[in-house]
């Protein structure tokens, strides 16, 4: 990296492990390159790593699903945990399909959409307007409001896929939440009522009409709310409900298929 020694690297890859960063040579590679070969610039850019500041925040962007997407400070970064939703949900929409991801914040589902499917059409909504700047700046369309509002009513009846990242964290859960997500992330992202589906149990009764027969709505979800939210996408006439496992094969996410 011209500009920056091996000890400057060294260094700022010491003092991340310190302060916790488990992966703290990735982190430097990545601070490295927003510093221009400026070692300075690296040792300050670390700094504010160590206050647990999100790594996407500091430099701007983050890889998901291999696209690379701009993240805005004070928006919630996509997580890498959210990947396989949206990867299924690209699989799900036709070549020519429509899709809404709801609560889009960075954008960052909507443009794996886009990626994979660039003849859709895909539309984000976001009530936060800091996070509907940045999905634009990621060519996302958005509409600002809370959930559907401002989504054409043309569409209605008419969508291919509705994907979502909305708050599901219980309230009583967000003290248990890692303190550097508690401390910088906003709150309203991530608080999801007394049982984590306050959010999500209006968008599964508000999504079913906008919805075409056969279309399909993926939510992420905590591990011990699959059990709640079936009888939910039943009510709202919904079938074929599925459960996605992450890695470790917990429950981290739910499709179901309008019936």
């Amino acid at each position: 990296m011209p500009g920056l020694s091996r000890g400057d690297l060294s260094e700022a890859t010491r003092r991340l492990a310190a302060a916790g960063c488990v992966f703290a040579a990735e982190e430097v590679e990545e601070l490295a390159a927003a510093a221009l070969g400026d070692a300075e610039v690296l040792a300050a850019l670390v700094e504010q790593r160590t206050t647990g500041e999100p790594l996407a925040w500091i430099t701007g962007t983050a890889v998901f699903c291999e696209c690379l997407v701009a993240v805005t400070r004070g928006v919630y970064v996509p997580r890498w945990q959210s990947e396989p939703l949206a990867e299924r949900a690209a699989e799900l929409l036709p070549p020519d399909g429509r899709a809404i991801d709801l609560g889009t914040g960075s954008g960052a589902i909507a443009c794996v959409l886009l990626d994979r499917r660039p003849g859709a059409s895909v539309l984000g909504t976001e009530r936060d307007p800091v996070a509907a700047q940045c999905a634009r700046r990621n060519g996302v369309t958005v509409v600002e409001g809370d959930l559907f509002e401002g989504v054409p009513a043309s569409w209605k009846g008419t969508v291919d896929v509705i994907v979502a990242v909305l708050p599901y964290v219980p309230t009583d859960e967000i003290a248990y939440l890692p303190r550097d997500v508690r401390a910088f992330e906003p709150i309203f992202a991530l608080d999801g009522g007394e049982d984590g589906l306050f959010v999500v149990r209006r968008a599964v009764s508000e999504g079913r009409g906008w919805l075409r027969e056969g279309g399909h709505v993926l939510f992420e979800i905590g591990g011990a709310q699959r059990d709640a939210l079936s009888p939910i996408l039943e009510m709202a006439r919904f079938g074929t409900v599925r459960v996605m496992s992450d890695a470790d094969g917990d429950p981290r996410g739910v499709e179901a298929v309008a019936i």
